[in-house]
């Protein structure tokens, strides 16, 4: 049975707090250095937070602009999907923009790094009540709190990627029993290890389920599916 996870998208693949920095700054705010949470009105205050809010919706097709943390682990990642045969959702609550909707933004940023053809839902509420919906076996997030509302909604397990050093919020979450890293490159090998351990957890279950499953693999398409033959045109009736 094929892995289901669920990726973040702020925080995890892009670098949300330096384009937020870099608004507030085009906004006049030039003494904003690095802000803990520019999610949150702690390292402005709450009018400053909306004016960088009111500049992020007037300005067309912003979120195509954030930088990637780690674009080689993009493409890593969807190399491993392909080869595994996971099904990824990328997770995210980004307020609108300017310009074409967030989703679109959103599938278009990914794709250009790497990621063909991705799965975006906008998920304003719970991550847990996503979670287990959609059966997740495995979330990756930046915010400890979306973690433990996975592992408290559902039966997934969660991943925080912590990029800064926080000693305190690193206990809080292993004692939840939320892993814990520091890099996408180091989520992924998670997942490597996961896809490895999974068949013999599922035990007599995975066994079933291979009595359903094809003896050959069938035709895949290409790494870069957009180059795929086109379909043949319909015939007229």
């Amino acid at each position: 049975m094929a892995l289901r996870i669920g990726i973040d998208v702020d925080g995890v693949l892009a670098d949300f707090r330096e384009a937020f920095r870099k608004a507030a700054q085009a906004c006049g705010l030039h003494d904003v250095a690095d802000p803990e949470d520019p999610k949150s009105a702690q390292s402005l205050g709450q009018r400053d937070v909306r004016r960088v809010w009111e500049y992020v919706g007037k300005t067309p097709n912003w979120w195509m602009t954030l930088a990637a943390y780690e674009p080689d682990q993009i493409a890593r990642l969807y190399s491993l999907t392909r080869g595994a045969g996971w099904e990824i959702f990328f997770l995210t609550n980004r307020p609108a923009s300017a310009g074409d909707t967030v989703q679109f933004q959103t599938q278009w940023w990914i794709e250009r790094h790497g990621f063909y053809l991705p799965a975006v839902l906008t998920v304003p509420g719970s991550r847990g009540e996503i979670a287990n919906g959609l059966r997740l076996d495995l979330i990756v997030d930046d915010l400890v709190m979306n973690c433990a509302d996975v592992v408290g909604a559902s039966t997934a397990k969660a991943l925080l990627l912590l990029r800064s050093p926080d000693n305190a919020v690193h206990k809080h979450a292993i004692d939840r029993g939320i892993g814990v890293v520091a890099t996408l490159a180091e989520a992924l090998g998670v997942l490597e290890r996961l896809h490895e351990l999974l068949p013999s957890r599922r035990g007599r279950m995975m066994r079933l389920a291979d009595w359903f499953m094809p003896a050959e693999p069938g035709d895949v398409l290409p790494r870069n599916p957009r180059i795929a033959r086109p379909l043949p045109p319909l015939k007229e009736r």
